[in-house]
């Protein structure tokens, strides 16, 4: 008791850490914190509920009806979920709406991967213009702005990200990519500047290039150069300002070189980072449409138990329509909550379902109507495998090779030997493996039903 309260208590206490962050719009921390509420009690309605709003907030339609649904089916009664799916519900324009966002952003990826770069600025333009709150197309956008050098438009779209989401790791690596660029433009800008003078003449301002003022101190040079002496000026020249100015600009080589080079070498790290992005998404595409079938697949799976259940309770449906859609549900796409109701179902319907149609599969393979025979029994197997110690399924096999259907025969008798082993229908499907037809015994031994017909037949 005291490990089940302590696991409740860690529930709350990050629910409540997940509540915080989503009223300050820390969407991306909400959902950790109430991930790991869910993981000390996956029965934290209250949880599940706000994990769905935030996926809601962040234009996540379909990973939110999932939670939404989840929690519906673990309390039925007075949820919010139950509030939440109804709205969405009342408004199929909006959610055709989202689900056609979702499809052009998918294919916005495809545009991505083939460098139509401007297709897939147009097609996102709209996605944004038709769901607002996604913020994975709010976030393409931008990284294909700055692919493009939009920068301004690319600023304006991170804005709008960071407020719907302002501990986002993707939004918060872009916005760092901006001020990098950013940094780089204003130095460039100080750089050109300092290459000219400034200054005011009257009412007007001139601006020269610094190169102006290095002609005036030439001549100055070459005056005192005269003055001095030709031959002093010419060793001056040849011995002091040649090699400077040979190193002078060796060194402004050398550097333009370095800065080159640093600047190759950190475009190129941008492209690396940006096709890494571009390949996050492609992945994440393929994950949302993959959410998006299992979603779809639990829902179904989730709506059927309880239409089935409602009908088992009210009575008023008959055994062969209730175990039509109880064999058409996936139980794999079901919780513990969801097989737990279909076996309440299955416990009280499976055996009688299975004694009418056996029995009317045998009357089927006594009328030579295997196809009828094949349709019972196929029921039947679904329901109990191991019905009658294998009999059913022995008899199957024999519908099967009566129906001239030799090979799916020859897998159902192999199954009868593998799974009843020791039994009289393993046996029957040995010899039919074998070739040996099912004959009574002519010795009349002992124990043969028979050989006691025989015997009064004699008297």
């Amino acid at each position: 008791m005291e490990y089940t309260e302590k696991l409740a208590y860690q529930s709350c206490f990050w629910y409540n850490d997940g509540l915080k962050k989503a009223k300050i719009r820390d969407l991306s921390g909400a959902v950790v914190s109430l991930r790991r509420s869910l993981q000390y009690s996956r029965e934290n309605v209250v949880a599940r509920n706000l994990l769905g709003l935030v996926y809601y907030g962040r234009g996540e339609v379909v990973e939110a009806l999932v939670e939404w649904i989840i929690s519906k089916n673990l309390k039925s009664h007075e949820n919010i979920a139950n509030y939440y799916i109804k709205k969405l519900q009342e408004t199929p324009g909006d959610l055709d709406r989202v689900n056609q966002a979702i499809r052009k952003y998918n294919q916005c990826l495809v545009y991505c991967r083939q460098n139509g770069e401007d297709l897939a600025i147009i097609q996102l333009k709209k996605v944004i213009a038709a769901h607002p709150s996604f913020l994975k197309a709010h976030q393409l956008l931008a990284l294909l702005y700055l692919h493009t050098g939009q920068y301004a438009k690319a600023r304006q779209l991170l804005r709008r990200a960071h407020k719907m989401d302002i501990t986002n790791e993707i939004t918060l690596s872009y916005m760092h990519e901006m001020a990098q660029i950013r940094s780089q433009k204003v130095a460039k800008l100080k750089e050109e500047k300092e290459q000219t003078v400034t200054y005011n003449l009257g009412n007007e301002t001139i601006i020269q290039p610094v190169s102006a003022s290095l002609k005036d101190n030439a001549s100055v040079l070459t005056i005192l150069n005269i003055l001095v002496g030709i031959v002093v000026g010419a060793a001056v020249i040849w011995f002091l300002i040649a090699p400077a100015v040979n190193q002078r600009r060796s060194a402004e080589t050398n550097k333009n070189i370095i800065a080159m080079s640093e600047e190759i070498a950190s475009r190129d790290t941008q492209i690396a980072t940006l096709k890494s992005e571009l390949e996050g998404y492609r992945v994440t595409s393929e994950d949302t449409e993959s959410a998006l079938q299992t979603a779809q697949s639990t829902q179904e799976s989730y709506e059927a138990v309880i239409r089935v259940l409602n009908q088992f309770h009210e009575g008023q449906t008959s055994n062969a329509d209730m175990l039509a859609a109880m064999l058409s549900i996936n139980l794999d796409s079901l919780g513990d909550q969801g097989k737990a109701m279909y076996d309440e179902v299955a416990a009280d319907l499976f055996p009688t379902m299975c004694e009418r149609l056996y029995g009317e599969a045998q009357s089927a393979m006594e009328a030579a109507d295997y196809a009828g025979a094949l349709e019972n029994l196929t029921k039947v197997i679904q329901m109990d495998s191991g019905y009658e110690d294998g009999a059913a399924l022995k008899l199957l096999g024999d519908a099967y090779a009566k129906s001239g259907d030799k090979e799916n025969a020859d897998k159902t008798y192999g199954r009868v030997v593998a799974e009843h082993a020791g039994t009289e229908a393993a046996e029957s499907a040995q010899r039919a493996l074998d070739g040996v037809p099912d004959e009574p015994d002519d010795d009349g031994g002992a124990g043969s039903g028979d050989g006691d017909n025989d015997d009064n037949g004699g008297d």
